[in-house]
């Protein structure tokens, strides 16, 4: 099978699969990935097209859905493959239309896509821990579910092509909140000279607790957001999608208003490629605490 995008989410995705016995042939822009994939024991291909050849599945992972597009539908990409019966499952983090209109033109040309998306930063990929939320035919979900397996801990069958798109943005808004809660509500302990690791302690026991605490909170109280295992960029990209499709369903969408403002503060003052659980500097410097320089 391919795996096309092997940056933060992709190199660890690929690193069970291959734990996992799956042969790979993997493509990504960034030569330095490609040569960690090739030491990791894949096979580097040359373009996405090139990555699918002989393969009977190609999981993308990859930053945008503008660039999923390119893959799926550009020149050298997956539609100009010539690879039939190929199943394509799109990790991505991009708008549900965009993958009902990949579906569509891929199925012209007798590939089926699904909107694979996946709950989790790098450390979860890493334990293989994911849960995987699928978008797309029964017969894709059955094929797909040794891959599901390999990567993630739960996968999940949630609709026709367009429902795991949506199913992702359902999920990482409530997180997104439940991430600037915690950032917000750690300051409020540390303004008060609270010990920061015993209020995280009681946090986590109580009935205020999300799974935010086991994932940023100890980065949060340390201040410790340099190395990223989500960036923040990517999750402000992402309150930008979840904004427009909660306003497009007529949904209510004032906490997440909130959040996104917090995210877009960190992007003009240099947070872009720190970890995401930056907001939490974020929070400082409202405050005037803060700690990053």
């Amino acid at each position: 099978m391919a795996v096309i995008g092997l940056g933060l989410m992709g190199s660890r995705m690929s690193a069970n699969l291959l734990s996992a016995g799956f042969e790979l042939r993997g493509y990504d822009v960034d030569p330095a990935r490609r040569d960690e994939f090739a030491a990791a024991g894949g096979t580097v291909a040359e373009s996405p097209a090139d990555a699918v050849q002989g393969c009977w599945a190609a999981l993308l992972s990859l930053p945008t859905s503008n660039i999923s597009r390119q893959v799926c539908l550009g020149t050298a990409g997956l539609a100009e493959a010539g690879v039939g019966d190929l199943h394509v499952y799109d990790t991505t983090t991009g708008p549900p239309a965009d993958a009902v209109e990949f579906a569509a033109a891929l199925s012209r040309q007798g590939v089926s896509y699904s909107d694979t998306t996946v709950s989790g930063n790098g450390e979860v990929a890493e334990r293989g821990e994911l849960v995987v939320m699928m978008g797309g035919s029964e017969e894709s979900y059955d094929f797909g579910s040794p891959i599901f397996e390999a990567i993630g801990r739960s996968h999940h069958h949630v609709g026709p092509v367009g429902a795991g798109a949506r199913m992702k943005l359902i999920v990482n808004h409530v997180l997104s909140i439940h991430r600037l809660a915690l950032a917000e509500g750690l300051v409020v302990a540390e303004l008060g000279d609270m010990d920061l690791d015993k209020t995280l302690e009681i946090l986590k026991d109580g009935a205020a607790y999300s799974k935010a605490m086991d994932l940023w909170g100890d980065r949060m109280v340390a201040g410790d957001h340099e190395v990223p295992f989500a960036r923040l960029k990517q999750t402000h990209k992402d309150s930008l999608l979840i904004v427009d499709h909660g306003l497009d369903l007529g949904a209510p969408m004032d906490l997440m208003k909130v959040a996104r403002e917090a995210l877009s503060q960190g992007m003009d003052e240099g947070l872009a490629d720190h970890d995401n659980s930056s907001v939490m500097e974020v929070m400082r410097r409202r405050a005037g605490i803060g700690r990053v320089e």
